[in-house]
């Protein structure tokens, strides 16, 4: 029997299987299609084949490492969970979907990297205490221009931060898009039905992280609130396809029973190695350089092993 694929993906937080909108998607689509894969969380991209999450370590095709790609790939496998969809169905599929990149994504965009509250207070820490020092600091800066790109690409040159009256437009639109949305929906479980679809992975990683997470400023979740159908579009999905995955929690009913206290005692002791690890950067640096001399550092090594393995571990989960 032919191992199965692996998906190497950001590790989830606040109610979510993943942080990050393309991880969410992959993951979202791999369960309303039955597919096979086996799930690699990860705080650090290093740990990715890739250098890149989502990225899935294929049978053939080797890894694949962009998210259209990796859906296109699961298809080809026979994982398709559009298959029941009609031909206009497929068509509507292709437009929902470009109107969530076109004008849904730049204000998710903004509203996480580009805000600077939410950037500084929220979404830069998080990834600064997720990513295992020394990395740190600086895979939150490269994550952070490839967003800036990313929203330059969509929006085009016109695009400046600065600019108050683009901004403005730019969550107009956004918020247009998810009365739309709203409204496309209606009563329905999903968008085309009963069963969910391609378009149900996209839309719901988008309304998700908006819902989910407790930022500064959120404009959006403010707007995306008062759809109540929407919100329990979101509820819905997590409840019966991710209860197994971390997603146990709804965003809107926390408890005290909440998965980030089972894993406190190892989140204390992944500090403490990130701790060990960045001192032994240090020694080595000082050592290296000259600053410091000794004899023997056979021990310093034999612990730089162990702290490996142990990350090995920890992140496969």
């Amino acid at each position: 029997m032919a191992a199965p694929m692996e998906l190497y993906c950001w590790k989830g937080d606040w109610g979510l299987p993943s942080v990050d909108l393309d991880c969410l998607t992959v993951l979202t689509y791999a369960k309303f299609s039955g597919a096979p894969i086996k799930v690699h969380k990860l705080s650090n991209p290093w740990r990715s084949p890739s250098g890149q999450m989502p990225a899935l370590r294929t049978h053939d095709e080797g890894v694949v490492f962009q998210t259209a790609q990796i859906i296109t790939h699961l298809r080809k496998q026979k994982y398709n969970a559009d298959y029941d969809l009609s031909a206009k169905q497929g068509a509507d599929t292709m437009a929902f979907i470009s109107l969530l990149e076109e004008k849904l994504l730049p204000a998710l965009i903004h509203t996480f990297w580009v805000d600077a509250k939410n950037y500084v207070e929220h979404t830069r820490r998080w990834y600064a205490e997720a990513i295992p020092f020394p990395l740190n600091f600086f895979i939150p800066n490269q994550i952070h221009k490839r967003h800036l790109e990313r929203l330059q690409l969509i929006r085009g040159e016109s695009w400046r931060e600065e600019d108050e009256a683009l901004e403005k437009q730019l969550y107009v639109d956004a918020e247009e898009c998810l009365t739309l949305l709203s409204c496309r929906l209606g009563g329905h479980s999903f968008f085309f039905g009963e069963s969910p679809a391609s378009l149900d992975a996209h839309v719901f990683s988008h309304l998700a992280l908006i819902l989910s997470v407790k930022l500064p400023s959120n404009r959006l979740q403010q707007h995306l609130k008062s759809l109540s159908n929407l919100c329990q579009y979101c509820s819905s999905i997590l409840s019966i396809y991710f209860t197994r995955d971390g997603a146990r929690i709804s965003p809107k009913t926390p408890t005290a029973e909440s998965p980030e206290g089972e894993e406190e005692p190892n989140k204390r002791r992944n500090q403490i190695l990130s701790v060990a690890v960045g001192l032994l950067s240090m020694v080595s640096y000082a050592l290296l350089s000259g600053i410091v001399s000794i004899q023997r550092v056979s021990g310093d090594r034999a612990l730089g092993r162990g702290v490996a393995l142990e990350e090995e571990e920890e992140e496969d989960g």
